[in-house]
């Protein structure tokens, strides 16, 4: 895997700082720049990177904030302790993020860590958003049932300046 320059120079400047441990980039944005990229287990130094896939534009993150500050990962969370189904799916998508992960590479002191609160919770939309974006309709059902709550986010143009 590799990722071109001119994506981490876009990735830097949406993150004010320059991107560590990139492999990819994991979904784009409709206007094309990067939006969530997909990490090293581990960066350069050793330690182990908090998440397999993270969301870079700062638009997508400003409008997954204002879903978390309005209340929806106690909306649904309470979907999750009510619904089996739900649980069983989220589950699953804990196993599909450590199987990705564990893909690239092992981290023994991660074993059944993945992200966002999986499976037990929902603690963080911008990991399983990033997680739902990154892969497939399906995959992750609380990153889906939160996208579908997303605005637009990509309206009013690019989240960096045009090059």
């Amino acid at each position: 895997m590799g990722v071109e320059q001119a994506d981490l120079d876009i990735i830097a400047e949406q993150l004010q700082r320059a991107p560590r441990g990139v492999r990819a980039v994991a979904f784009r944005c409709p206007c094309a720049n990067p939006a969530v990229i997909e990490n090293d287990p581990r960066l350069a130094d050793g330690e182990p990177f908090p998440t397999l896939f993270y969301a870079t534009c700062p638009k997508l993150n400003a409008a997954i904030g204002t879903l978390e500050g309005a209340g929806l990962m106690k909306e649904l969370e309470a979907q999750l302790a009510a619904d089996p189904a739900l649980k069983a799916s989220y589950e699953l998508a804990h196993q599909d993020y450590l199987n990705r992960r564990n893909a690239i590479e092992v981290l023994p002191e991660k074993l059944e860590f993945s992200a966002g609160g999986m499976p037990e919770r929902v603690k963080c939309l911008h990991a399983l958003i990033a997680h739902s974006l990154a892969t497939a309709p399906g995959v992750n059902p609380i990153g889906d049932l939160a996208i579908t709550q997303l605005p637009n986010w990509w309206q009013g143009g690019s989240c960096v300046e045009q090059r």
